[in-house]
């Protein structure tokens, strides 16, 4: 009779690992935090034929780091279409930010939305 309870908690337990690890890099009971570097410069993404023309909107999230001479060294998205993610990293990928000390880090949100 402990055999099968122990096994569905096993396998509960292990569903719940699974969510967590795969919701992003944010520790439980944290919010995202956005970058508090100043920019130097940056370019807005262009927006995608297809989903322009499949009236495709909404917001693609990126994990960002950027190291310490303002130039973007890593970005994974945490949310959006898969149609606007990559118009989102490209995008990313040429934001120069302020010279720091030390790398930061934190999330940039862009917004799709078509201009009629």
């Amino acid at each position: 009779m402990l055999r099968p309870l122990t096994h569905w908690l096993a396998v509960g337990l292990l569903l719940i690992l699974g969510c967590a690890a795969g919701s992003g890099p944010v520790a439980w009971g944290q919010e995202p935090q956005e970058i508090t570097r100043k920019l130097k410069s940056k370019i807005a993404p262009l927006y995608p034929e297809l989903a322009r023309r499949m009236n495709i909107t909404g917001t693609v999230r990126l994990a960002v780091v950027v190291s310490p001479n303002g130039t973007v060294k890593s970005s994974k998205p945490v949310g959006g279409h898969p149609l606007l993610v990559s118009a989102a990293m490209d995008a990313i990928k040429r934001w120069r930010f302020e010279p720091a000390q030390m790398e930061s880090s934190g999330v940039v949100e862009f917004k799709f939305q078509p201009q009629n």
